[in-house]
């Protein structure tokens, strides 16, 4: 008999700390960030409010554009899978690490520098949506609006 298993990942959080993005010896980009998510329950015996904050680590593979929109504070939408991945450490000693291997990222707002509110409307990155390439053209044929379009915003 077939057995089904199920590796998704969903998480709503916000960023740690700004994403950094580096290049494998192929020039595959592969973009790393940490998500906080916030459990808060009343506590049984005491009355008191308690919270938790839970930290994932992210990767996020071929999208170097979206590291510059990943900044620390940052509302995100995190869908992916678990994956754990093993070293030998300087020592020789055995590590371990899990992390999200994301598909999907959408910037929700919320915090963050760019001024974004809670009902600002979600962008999306999915690493199955086709990006369209700009036309190269030179500078000085660009005019007050700098041939800025929407197919120019990499995400």
């Amino acid at each position: 008999m077939a057995s089904r298993s199920v590796n998704k990942v969903i998480l709503i959080g916000h960023l740690g700390r700004d994403a950094e993005t580096k290049f494998t010896p192929a020039g595959v980009s592969m973009t790393k960030f940490s998500v906080a998510t916030n459990r808060r329950w009343k506590d049984q015996q005491t009355g008191e409010w308690k919270e938790e904050t839970d930290w994932a680590n992210v990767v996020l593979w071929r999208q170097e554009n979206l590291a510059n929109y990943l900044t620390k504070g940052k509302q995100v939408y995190v869908e992916g899978r678990l994956q754990t991945r093993s070293w030998d450490d300087k020592d020789g000693k055995k590590q371990y690490m899990t992390e999200v291997v994301a598909d999907d990222v959408i910037l929700l707002g919320g915090r963050g520098g760019d001024g974004g509110s809670e009902g600002s409307q979600p962008v999306s990155m999915p690493r199955s949506a086709p990006r369209s390439q700009p036309a190269a053209r030179a500078i000085d044929d660009m005019g007050p609006d700098q041939g800025i379009t929407d197919d120019d915003v990499p995400f």
